[in-house]
């Protein structure tokens, strides 16, 4: 009997526990986005206390520097998620996100220990990277094999829903903490409290996530014998039998991360040097777009198990290639335009946002589907995605031109469009099994597909 027929099983968990899927995934996100939040918004209290001669460059830079660990922890995570499970791996690095955000909120100030500021921060970024390597790839993967095939778009949107709600968290505790406080208290101690909180809600998704089983398709897999018992064997027919999903991947993350870090995690600087807004009122305008995008992100993740996954990116990349230039010329005018035009941006991000985390991991068969999705998804993040803020400053510095933004969004969108042509859709497909999803009723065999 194939892999493929022994794998195959209609078994599928109750809605108590899909629900609990759902929350201990989303919460794991909400936390590491909780930290670029905080990183991102109290940028200017981090470079006064904590960076040498008070430069923002290299805040920014310090912030890309957490991803350029991340395909590392991708490397040591993905393999291990697949052999060992997704829960045992996800409880890991969930412990070590939080705690890596806790203690930048304890660190001493530059004036206090000199040079030892920086470097201990960036010993902490790398902490983050390193764990959130393996933390993307786990949630996406738990949540999609936890999902009914025919729901898979919807419940994984929730996992996004906890990733806008970690980051807007995140701003908002900043933005109360600088209204109650004030600017002089929370240059002095008061922008440390928002970054406490994040020990809690570790130790909450820690307990979330260690009353889960895990996900009923890697047990079909583990039950029939068909999972991988060596790391070095999986990723050997990860790269040779999965490399044209991997390419795929790559350009569809380019395109999703250049548009999530300049238009999340960047605007609020933009919106300081472009219009000169204040500290509370560049967290205010992505905050507003934010809350408005959680709105339509069950929304648009339910119209993809309609439609199918494809649509739904192509409507993302084209509107956004196209609105990009208009909506940063509407942004540059005033707060009320920035209000309109990130929000315009923001609601054109969603159909992709909203359907990455059934998109993804559909891409790869189960045995595989960690280890793939992280090493290739924290691959192009590490390029593309932590490094766009500290790219789009330095290009609007070198050349003046307030529409870098704008034209590094396009640029993005083009590469994803390019990729997405040759993407197998898998609205409704089953995940089980070894075969590549979407193409194994066509090709059955035992073993690894070869990349399509």
């Amino acid at each position: 009997m194939s892999d493929d027929a022994r794998t195959e099983s209609t078994r599928e968990a109750d809605p108590r526990t899909l629900r609990r899927a759902v929350g201990a995934s989303a919460i794991g996100n909400a936390t590491e986005w909780f930290d670029y939040g905080l990183y991102a918004y109290g940028t200017t209290y981090i470079t006064a206390n904590l960076i040498p001669e008070q430069n923002p460059l290299i805040t920014l830079g310090i912030f890309a520097v957490s991803f350029l660990i991340r395909p590392l922890g991708g490397l040591v995570w993905g393999p291990l998620g697949d052999r060992l499970g997704r829960k045992q791996i996800l409880a890991i690095t969930i412990l070590m996100m939080s705690g890596a955000t806790l203690c930048l909120g304890l660190l001493p100030t530059f004036e206090t220990i000199g040079y030892a500021a920086p470097l201990l921060l960036i010993l902490l970024r790398l902490i983050q990277g390193f764990s959130t390597g393996g933390e993307y790839g786990g949630a996406a993967t738990f949540m999609a094999e936890y999902a009914p095939d025919k729901r898979r778009g919807f419940f994984g949107s929730f996992l996004e829903f906890g990733t806008l709600g970690g980051f807007s968290l995140g701003a908002l505790m900043m933005l109360g903490a600088s209204l109650i406080l004030g600017h002089d208290t929370m240059m002095a101690w008061g922008w440390r409290i928002p970054f406490l909180v994040a020990g809690p809600m570790g130790l909450i998704g820690l307990y979330l996530r260690s009353r889960m089983e895990d996900t009923p398709v890697f047990q079909d897999l583990e039950s029939a014998g068909g999972k991988e018992s060596q790391t070095k064997s999986l990723f050997g027919d990860m790269i040779k039998g999965y490399w044209k999903p991997i390419l795929q991947l790559f350009g569809l993350v380019i395109a999703l991360n250049v548009v999530n870090y300049t238009l999340l995690t960047y605007t609020p600087t933009y919106l300081q040097g472009a219009i000169g807004l204040d500290e509370n009122g560049a967290l205010i305008v992505p905050v507003i777009g934010q809350l408005a995008m959680m709105i339509f992100l069950p929304i648009a993740g339910m119209i993809s198990d309609r439609v199918g996954r494809k649509p739904m990116w192509w409507i993302s990349l084209t509107g956004l290639f196209v609105m990009a230039i208009p909506m940063y010329l509407l942004i540059g005018t005033n707060a009320v335009g920035a209000v309109i035009g990130f929000a315009v941006l923001g609601l054109l991000y969603v159909p992709q946002l909203a359907t990455i985390s059934a998109t993804f991991p559909a891409m790869f068969p189960t045995h595989v589907r960690y280890a793939a999705l992280a090493i290739s998804y924290n691959v192009a993040t590490s390029i593309f995605g932590g490094t766009a803020p500290y790219v789009n400053e330095a290009l609007i510095g070198a050349t003046g031109n307030s529409l870098i933004p704008a034209f590094y969004m396009m640029a993005a969108c083009a590469v994803g469009g390019i990729a997405l042509v040759s993407v197998i859709e898998t609205r409704g497909v089953s995940l089980r099994g070894r075969g590549i999803p979407g193409l194994r009723r066509r090709r059955p065999q035992s073993g690894p597909l070869p990349a399509a």
